[in-house]
C-alpha cells in the first residue's frame, strides 16, 4: 500500500485558478496565491501539483519550506528555494543582477565573498530577490513555491510581503501554504487579500467522494473497489482531512482490520474497536512495532523539527554513520521520514503532524529527558554551535525545562542575527530570551532587545524599553550602559529625522552622565558620542525653535563639539563615533572651503577603511564624489562611488548615488540620461521605501522640467514631491532655486526668479544645512548685477565665498564680472572673461551657458562690448532646438532690436493647443497624440511618421507622464477631445 495517495482529490476549482495564474505568466502578469488550511488538509499536495504543472509548461520552479525548529535561520525557505534551482542548472550570470549579487549572497552561498558585505535592509534584499526572479522568469515565467509560511522567520515574511505587492506586471507567481494560525503570516495574507494583491484559497475538508479517491490511490485500486465501510470510517474519524485519512487507513492495514488481496481490499476485522481513537495513539502503535533503536531515532529527530539534517541528528544521537543510516532506512521504509531532494543531507517527516504526533507519544518527563540528552550531545559535539544550531539547542533546553540555558541560547542566536542585519529575527529571539532569563540576566537581554528594535525601525518600543531599564531593582541596567543605550537611540532618531525624539534621548543620556571633573576636563567616550549626536541634531530643519541660537552660533557650537569628539574617538578608539564626527565636520566645514571639507572626508574614509566599516567607507566616497562634481562639474568620482556601493551590495546607497548623478545630468543638460536614470530608479525606491531618495528623484524630475521651461510638468512633479513628504524639508532651496527660479528664467520672467531666489536666501539664513547650488551663490548674484541691485563690492564678497569656487556657481559669477567690467568701460577685459566662461563651462553646462549668453548679451548691447549678436544667435539656436520658446523668442527680439538678421522659424509648434503646450508636450509628441485619436498601433503610427515603433513607445510614455493620463486608453480619449475642439 502507498503511504500517500498519488492523486490530488477534490481540488478542481483550486487547480483551475492556479492554471489560469500560470497561463498569465506568459504575458508578464504575475501574482500570488496563498493556500490556507489546517495541517494535513492538502496544502503541500496542491503546491506540489502546482509545481508539476508549471514544470510541464517550461516555467522555472523554485521550492522552499519553513520549519518551526531545526536549522531555522533568516530566509530559510528562500535559501532552500534558490538551492532547489541552482543545484540543477546554476544561477544566471545576467549583467542586470550585478548590483544585486552582494545582497543575494545572503541566500546564494556561491556569491559570497571572503570580505564582509554591507548588511542591507530587508527591503533592499527583497528588491534584489525580485530582480533575480524576474531574470529567471524572463522566458516562460517563474514560480516560487513557499510551504509552511506560518513557521517562517520575520525576515522571510517581510520579503514575501514586498514581493506580493510588486508582482502585478512581472513574470513571477508565488504559491505559498500556511495554517490559519494567528500571527504575522496570517496577518500578511489577510492584508494582501484585502488589497487584492493575492488570491487566498481556504482549503475545506474533503467530502465522502474525495476521501474515497484518496483511499483508492493509497490502495492502488479503482474507487468502486474500496469498501464503503472503510470510506465511512475514514471520512467520519478523519473529518475529511486527507492526511488523517491516509494515516487511519495505514493503521487499518497494519493492524489487519483491512486485508489487501489481488481481488481487492476486504474488511476482516472490527473497524470500530480495531482502529485507534486518535492519531497519536496510532503513531504510538506504529512506533511500538519498530526496533527500539529506530524508535529512539524518530523521537530524537522529532525534537529537531519536521525537517532535520543528518549531521545534526548524528550529533544528537552520538552514533556512527553505519548505524545511523541503517536506522534512517528503516524509518524511511516505515513511512515516517523521507529524504529531501538530491545532494543534501536533509530529511523530513512525511508531514508536520507526524513529528508533532511522535512528540506527544512519550510522557512529559521522558520528553524533557530526550531533549536534554539531545541538547547536551549537540553542545559537546559542536561547542561553537555553528550555523543555526544555536537556536535549535535553545529550543531543546526549553523543552527540557532549563529556562536559564534556553535564555542564554536565544540571546546568543539574537546577537548572531543582529550581526547579520536580520533585525526582525533578532527582536523575536531577544523577546524569547527576555521571557526565560533569570532576574539577574534580564536587563542585559532587554538592552539588546531595545537595540534590535531600533535597528528594525520600531523606535517607539525601543524608547519605552529604555525607560524601563532605568527602574530600580534587579531588572535595572547599570548607569554606563543606560547612557550608551540612550546615545544609540538618539543617533537612530537623528538619522530618521525625528528631532524631538532625539532630543529626549540626548536629555536622558545627559542626565545620567557624571559632570566633568574640573574646568579643564576633557570629553569621555560617551561625551564624544553625545557631542556628535547633538551636532547632527543641530542641522535638522526646525532644530532651534523660537528663541534659540541663530544659525551662525549653532554652526560654531556644533563644529567645536565635533572637533573635541573626534580627538577622543580616534584616541579611544571609537571608530563609528569618529566617522560620525568627521562627517559632521565635513558638512560644517564647507563654509570654510571645500578643500577643508574634503580633508575631513578623507579622514573619515581612512578611519572606515582601517576598522572595516564598509557603510561609512562608501558614505565617505559618495560625499567626496558629490564635492568633486560641485567643484569641477565632473561626475567621475561619484561614478566610482556608485560602483563601490554596488560591489558591496549597498542597494540603498547605490540608489542614493544614482539620484545624485541624475541631478548632475540635469545640470549638465543631459536630459535624456537624467530621464532614463529617474525612470529606472523611481519605482525601485518606492518599492524599497527609500523615501529620501524617492523624494529626491521626484525633485530631480521637477528640476528637469524646469530647466526645459515646462512649468506644467514641473508643477505636477513638485506636487508629487510634496505628497511624498518633501514639503518644508532641507530640499526647500532646490524647490525655490533650481526649480521655480530657473523655470521663471526659461519663461523670461526675471521678477519671479528674483522673488524665488530671495526666498532661498531667507531660508538659508535660518538653517545651517545649505544646498550650495540653489542659486544664492551663482545665478542670484548675476541677476542682482544685471538689475543694478549689486555693485562690485557685493560681487567681490560672493566670489570670495567658498561656494563661489563651485563650477555651477562660478560660471554665473564670471558672467557677472564681465557685466561689471563692461559697465566700467573695460570691454576688452569683459570679452576675455566671457571667452573664459565659454571655453571652461560651455560644454560642461550647455543650457546654463546659453542662458548666460542671452542674459549678458543684453547688457553687452547696452554697454557696447563683445560680440552680443553672435552670442544671441548661438543662444537662439540652442533654445529653439531645445523647444524653450520664450528664451528663443527673446533672443530673436534682441537680434531684431540690434538690427541683425533673424532666421525664420516655422516649426509648427503653434499648432499645439496652449493647454497641452504648457505641459511641455513637444511637436513630435503632439503629432503622436493627434494620431492616437484613431486608436492605431505603435507600428501604424511609426509608419505614418517615418520613425521607429520604439520611438513611438517613448513618445507615448512621455505623453502619459506629462498629461497625467495613466494608460493608452486615456491618451486616446484626450486625443479625440482635442481633435473635436479643433
Amino acid at each position: 500500500m502507498r503511504a500517500t495517495s498519488p492523486v490530488t482529490a477534490g481540488r478542481g476549482s483550486e487547480l483551475t485558478l492556479i492554471d489560469e495564474a500560470l497561463a498569465r505568466l506568459r504575458a508578464s502578469q504575475g501574482g500570488s496565491v496563498f493556500l490556507l488550511g489546517e495541517a494535513g488538509i492538502g496544502k503541500s499536495r496542491l503546491a506540489r501539483e502546482s509545481a508539476d504543472r508549471a514544470g510541464r509548461l517550461g516555467v522555472c520552479v523554485l521550492r522552499g519550506r519553513s520549519s518551526a525548529t531545526g536549522l531555522t535561520g533568516p530566509f530559510r525557505p528562500l535559501v532552500e528555494a534558490l538551492a532547489s534551482y541552482s543545484r540543477v542548472g546554476g544561477l544566471p550570470e545576467d549583467p542586470e543582477l550585478a548590483p544585486y549579487r552582494p545582497a543575494l549572497s545572503r541566500v546564494v552561498p556561491e556569491w559570497r565573498r571572503a570580505e564582509a558585505g554591507y548588511p542591507e535592509s530587508m527591503v533592499e534584499f527583497a528588491e534584489a530577490l525580485l530582480r533575480l526572479l524576474v531574470v529567471l522568469g524572463r522566458e516562460r515565467g517563474c514560480l516560487l513555491v513557499l510551504e509552511d509560511l506560518h513557521e517562517a522567520d520575520s525576515e522571510t515574511l517581510a520579503v514575501v510581503d514586498y514581493l506580493v505587492d510588486n508582482l502585478a506586471a512581472l513574470p513571477v507567481l508565488i504559491v505559498a501554504t500556511l495554517r490559519p494560525e494567528s500571527g504575522a503570516a496570517l496577518d500578511l495574507v489577510d492584508a494582501a487579500g484585502r488589497r487584492r494583491t493575492a488570491a487566498v484559497l481556504t482549503l475545506r475538508p474533503l467530502d465522502t467522494s474525495g476521501v474515497r479517491t484518496v483511499a483508492a490511490g493509497c490502495l492502488g485500486v479503482a474507487e468502486d473497489r474500496v469498501p464503503s465501510a472503510v470510506v465511512d470510517r475514514l471520512a467520519g474519524h478523519g473529518g475529511g482531512n486527507p492526511y488523517l485519512a491516509e494515516e487511519l487507513l495505514a493503521d487499518l492495514v497494519e493492524s489487519g482490520a483491512v486485508r489487501l488481496a489481488p481481488e481487492g481490499p476486504t474488511v476482516v476485522g472490527d473497524l470500530v474497536t480495531g482502529v485507534p481513537t486518535s492519531v497519536v495513539q496510532s503513531h504510538a502503535q506504529r512506533l511500538g512495532r519498530l526496533d527500539p533503536a529506530v524508535g529512539h531515532l524518530l523521537l530524537t529527530a522529532a525534537c529537531l523539527g519536521s525537517r532535520f539534517s543528518v549531521a545534526t541528528l548524528q550529533m544528537a544521537l552520538g552514533v556512527g554513520e553505519q548505524h545511523l543510516f541503517a536506522r534512517l532506512g528503516a524509518a524511511t521504509r516505515a513511512g515516517f521520514v523521507t529524504p529531501v531532494g538530491r545532494g543534501t543531507d536533509q530529511y523530513a517527516f512525511r508531514h508536520a503532524l507526524t513529528a508533532e504526533a511522535l512528540l506527544a507519544v512519550p510522557a512529559p518527563p521522558e520528553r524533557a529527558a530526550l531533549a536534554r540528552r539531545a541538547a547536551t550531545a549537540l553542545e559537546d559535539a559542536d561547542p561553537v554551535l555553528e550555523e543555526d544550531r544555536c537556536r535549535l539547542v535553545a529550543d531543546l533546553w526549553t523543552t527540557a525545562g532549563e529556562r536559564g540555558r534556553a535564555a542564554a541560547g536565544y540571546a546568543e542566536a539574537g546577537r548572531r542575527a543582529q550581526a547579520g542585519g536580520a533585525w526582525a529575527s533578532a527582536v523575536t529571539l531577544f523577546e524569547r530570551a527576555a521571557e526565560l532569563a533569570p532576574a539577574e540576566d534580564r536587563a542585559a537581554v532587554v538592552e539588546s532587545l531595545a537595540q534590535a528594535l531600533a535597528g528594525a525601525g520600531h523606535l517607539e518600543r525601543a524608547f519605552a524599553l529604555a525607560e524601563t531599564l532605568g527602574m530600580a531593582g534587579a531588572d535595572a541596567l547599570d548607569v554606563g550602559r543606560r547612557v550608551d543605550l540612550h546615545l544609540r537611540l538618539a543617533w537612530d532618531a537623528v538619522m530618521a529625522e525625528r528631532g524631538p525624539d532625539a532630543r529626549r534621548q540626548v536629555a536622558a543620556a545627559r542626565a545620567l552622565m557624571p559632570e566633568p571633573r574640573g574646568p579643564g576636563a576633557g570629553l569621555s567616550g560617551q561625551g564624544a558620542a553625545l557631542a556628535v549626536v547633538e551636532g547632527h541634531l543641530a542641522l535638522l530643519p526646525g532644530s532651534s525653535p523660537g528663541g534659540g541660537p541663530d544659525r551662525a552660533t549653532r554652526t560654531a557650537e556644533a563644529e567645536e563639539s565635533a572637533r573635541r569628539a573626534v580627538e577622543v574617538a580616534e584616541r579611544a578608539p571609537l571608530p563609528v563615533v569618529a566617522c560620525q564626527a568627521w562627517h559632521l565636520l565635513a558638512l560644517l566645514g564647507r563654509e570654510r572651503g571645500f578643500d577643508h571639507a574634503d580633508a575631513c572626508l578623507e579622514r573619515m574614509l581612512a578611519v572606515a577603511e582601517k576598522h572595516g566599516l564598509q557603510l561609512w567607507r562608501v558614505g565617505a566616497l559618495v560625499r567626496l564624489g558629490v564635492n568633486a562634481f560641485m567643484r569641477t562639474g565632473s561626475s567621475a568620482r561619484l561614478e566610482v562611488a556608485r560602483q563601490t556601493a554596488r560591489a558591496l551590495g549597498a542597494i540603498v546607497l547605490t540608489q542614493d548615488t544614482e539620484g545624485m548623478l541624475a541631478m548632475h545630468a540635469v545640470l549638465r543638460a543631459e536630459y535624456g540620461k537624467a530621464r532614463e536614470a529617474i525612470d529606472r530608479s523611481l519605482g525601485a525606491t518606492a518599492r524599497l521605501r527609500n523615501l529620501s531618495t524617492h523624494r529626491y528623484l521626484l525633485l530631480t524630475s521637477a528640476t528637469l522640467a524646469a530647466h526645459r521651461g515646462r512649468r506644467g510638468e514641473m508643477d505636477q512633479e513638485l506636487d508629487r514631491f510634496r505628497r511624498a513628504g518633501g514639503a518644508d524639508s532641507f530640499l526647500t532651496p532646490v524647490v525655490l532655486g533650481l526649480c521655480r527660479a530657473f523655470c521663471a528664467l526659461m519663461e523670461e520672467d526675471r521678477a519671479a526668479a528674483a522673488e524665488e531666489l530671495a526666498a532661498v536666501a531667507a531660508w538659508e539664513a535660518a538653517h545651517p544645512n545649505v544646498f550650495y547650488l540653489s542659486g544664492s551663490h551663482g545665478i542670484g548674484p548675476l541677476l542682482d548685477v544685471l538689475a543694478g541691485r549689486a555693485d562690485r563690492a557685493a560681487h567681490r564678497a560672493h566670489a570670495a565665498a567658498p561656494a563661489g569656487e563651485l563650477a555651477w556657481n562660478h560660471q554665473f559669477l564670471l558672467l557677472a564680472e564681465a557685466v561689471l567690467l563692461g559697465r566700467e568701460g573695460r570691454g576688452g577685459e569683459a570679452a576675455a572673461v566671457l571667452a573664459t566662461v565659454h571655453d571652461t563651462y560651455g560644454a560642461l553646462f550647455p543650457a546654463a551657458h546659453h542662458l548666460g549668453l542671452r542674459l549678458v548679451a543684453e547688457a553687452a548691447l547696452d554697454d557696447g562690448w563683445g560680440d552680443p549678436v553672435s552670442w544671441l544667435r548661438a543662444a537662439e539656436e540652442y533654445f529653439h532646438t531645445a523647444d524653450v520658446t520664450a528664451v528663443a523668442g527673446a533672443c530673436r527680439a534682441l537680434l531684431r532690436g540690434s538690427g541683425a538678421g533673424v532666421r525664420q522659424r516655422r516649426a509648427g509648434r503653434d499648432r499645439i493647443p496652449a493647454a497641452v503646450r504648457e505641459l511641455g508636450v513637444t511637436l513630435r509628441e503632439y503629432e503622436v497624440l493627434a494620431l492616437l485619436a484613431g486608436r492605431p498601433s505603435n507600428a501604424e503610427i511609426a509608419r505614418r511618421l517615418s520613425i521607429s515603433p520604439r520611438t513611438v513607445e517613448k513618445h507615448v510614455a512621455g505623453l502619459a507622464r506629462k498629461t497625467g493620463r495613466s494608460d493608452r486608453s486615456a491618451l486616446c480619449a484626450l486625443a479625440r477631445l482635442l481633435t473635436a475642439e479643433e
